[in-house]
């Protein structure tokens, strides 16, 4: 199983990213994906989430009403739009998925987690 993040790079602030993180190995179409992060120096940290139908998403506070997460299963990958951006959304942005099929937003209930892509936001 593979989870290969991409969309990561420099941007202002202000500025708009989108990440993707495409899933092979096993279809994740029945169970909920997320996008974390890890800023330098901080642990890693919940940004977004969404069910299997794509009907439920979860947000941290601090990404909310600036990030959407969407998920088209047919292709088996998950997205993040990050609008807005802000210099302390600089990161290690990082997909995961689980195995069980209730949303969670504790990084240790992923089984599987992409590589990583780094986001950085200049001010």
């Amino acid at each position: 199983v593979q989870l290969q993040a991409c969309g990561g790079g420099l941007v202002q602030a202000g500025g708009s990213l989108r990440l993707s993180c495409a899933a092979s190995g096993r279809t994740f179409s029945n169970y909920p994906m997320a996008w974390f992060r890890q800023a330098p120096g901080k642990e890693r940290e919940f940004a977004a989430g969404i069910r299997w139908s794509g009907a439920y998403t979860y947000y941290a506070d601090s990404v909310k009403g600036r990030f959407t997460i969407s998920r088209t299963n047919a292709k088996n990958t998950v997205y993040l739009q990050m609008n807005s951006l802000k210099p302390e959304d600089t990161a290690v942005y990082y997909c995961a998925a689980r195995d069980k099929v209730t949303m969670s937003q504790r990084l240790d209930e992923y089984d599987y987690w992409g590589q990583g892509t780094l986001v950085t936001v200049s001010s």
